[in-house]
């Protein structure tokens, strides 16, 4: 973004006697201000933003908004003045995204978001100019930022949509308006907002508020809940293992390098990723579509898969000292998500010996014991072991102690037992899957056994 503070008045309809300021992007934080951002200080419950609008200018913003109903505005510095920064923020990036000439990917779904954003990115990134969103900028503070934060010459911006309850997709779709959106697959996170797997269909089909009259919708065929939302939507095209999807997969298999497997239906192919768990196939399939949206060849797609880069701690391999391998999946779980990295791990020939390392699943509502009680349906015996960490996993620890024969260990709070068992068992011939809610931070159990 390049644009002068008079601009940026007239986008938000306001008047301004600033004259002669030049910005080039925006910030919410000094930490991470850049010369020439626009400063936007919030207010919130722990801090009022407005405290460091001067330190921002000195750090060298170029201006700094000011919300009207906050006292003393110092007047020797350029500044904006709106009713709500917030608001002023979001209508910045209306008025932003509505002189881009990029095209929009939208994507949102109960797992998966994330990974299938960098596939996108991924696939499209040798051919074009593609910026993404950064982190977990996917609200309605950060989408806001993404979108301003596009160079005006990109080609796709690929944008990432998160919620936790009804109306917040709507708004972001509306906000950004998507050419193309994707629904990666309903599971069970936020239930306890949403109420129910028909709830969180109804609010992630919120995406389609936004496309564009053009635009065209890649959504989850193996989801029913889904159906009675694309039945009435002509642009809907379906992505899954089912074989009646208009893109599906078989084949898949686990290689060293990745994962390995056929396409059918739309285009009839063979391709690869760097990535291993069918989930992540399934995520792959979204980002053909969109490459065949954007006239990229069977070869060329091929060739940009093979080399695709997924954010850290999605099904992520990393190499023990001691020759063992982990899965790193603990940026985040759900019950559908964990089900699939079970799956993965029990049906993997990587390594000979296998075993899980289990952390609470967050936010699941009432339901949530009953959520971890059921993960036992996917622990068979080709596990050596199950470790298990977190309050909430003593449900799962409860259902196994009787009927699991493998290794079994579960800690509430303490890494430490974890790590001692798996020092002591796991070795050259042992694949060992990590997965957790973020906000268990599974990962420090693999720290120790990397190379320093």
């Amino acid at each position: 973004m390049k644009k002068t503070i008079e601009q940026i008045a007239e986008w938000l309809d306001i008047k301004t006697t600033v004259k002669g300021v030049e910005v080039t992007g925006v910030s919410i934080n000094t930490r991470t201000l850049k010369p020439g951002d626009l400063f936007i200080p919030f207010r919130g419950e722990n801090t009022n933003g407005h405290k460091y609008v001067r330190y921002a200018i000195e750090a060298g913003a170029a201006a700094s908004l000011w919300q009207n109903d906050e006292p003393d505005p110092p007047s020797d510095l350029p500044l904006l003045f709106v009713d709500d920064c917030e608001k002023a923020l979001q209508e910045m990036a209306r008025a932003y995204r509505s002189e881009l000439k990029a095209t929009v990917i939208g994507i949102t779904g109960s797992n998966g978001k994330t990974s299938t954003k960098d596939l996108v990115a991924s696939v499209l990134k040798p051919y074009y100019k593609v910026q993404k969103t950064q982190g977990n900028f996917n609200n309605e503070l950060g989408l806001p930022l993404t979108i301003l934060s596009l160079d005006e010459d990109t080609k796709y911006a690929v944008l990432e949509m998160g919620m936790s309850g009804f109306g917040q997709i709507q708004f972001l779709s509306e906000l950004a308006r998507p050419d193309y959106a994707i629904i990666t697959n309903i599971g069970e996170a936020h239930m306890q907002d949403l109420g129910s797997r028909e709830g969180i269909a109804e609010a992630k089909f919120e995406i389609v508020a936004g496309l564009e009259p053009h635009g065209k919708l890649f959504y989850d065929g193996d989801e029913p809940l889904l159906l009675p939302f694309v039945e009435d939507f002509p642009q809907a095209v379906s992505f899954g293992f089912g074989p009646d999807n208009e893109l599906s997969v078989t084949d898949i298999k686990a290689t060293e390098d990745g994962s390995s497997f056929l396409v059918n239906g739309i285009i009839d192919a063979a391709f690869s990723i760097p990535v291993l768990g069918e989930h992540q196939v399934k995520n792959t399939l979204s980002a053909i579509l969109i490459a065949l949206e954007a006239g990229l060849t069977e070869e060329e797609i091929r060739r940009s898969l093979k080399n695709a880069a997924l954010t850290d701690m999605r099904m992520q391999l990393v190499s023990a000292a001691n020759g063992a391998v982990f899965i790193n999946d603990a940026y985040n779980a759900a019950p559908t998500s964990v089900k699939a990295a079970l799956n993965f791990i029990r049906e993997t020939t990587m390594k000979e010996e296998k075993w899980a390392v289990l952390g609470d699943m967050l936010e699941l509502g009432e339901d949530e014991q009953r959520f971890h009680e059921e993960l036992k349906s996917s622990i068979g015996p080709e596990l050596a072991g199950v470790c298990l960490y977190g309050p909430r996993m003593k449900w799962l620890y409860d259902q196994l102690i009787s009927s699991y024969e493998g290794k079994l260990l579960w800690s509430e709070d303490d890494y430490g037992p974890i790590i001692d068992l798996l020092k002591k068992n796991i070795g050259k011939d042992s694949a060992v899957l990590v997965k957790g809610s973020r906000g268990m931070a599974l990962e420090k159990i693999i720290e120790p056994f990397t190379p320093q």
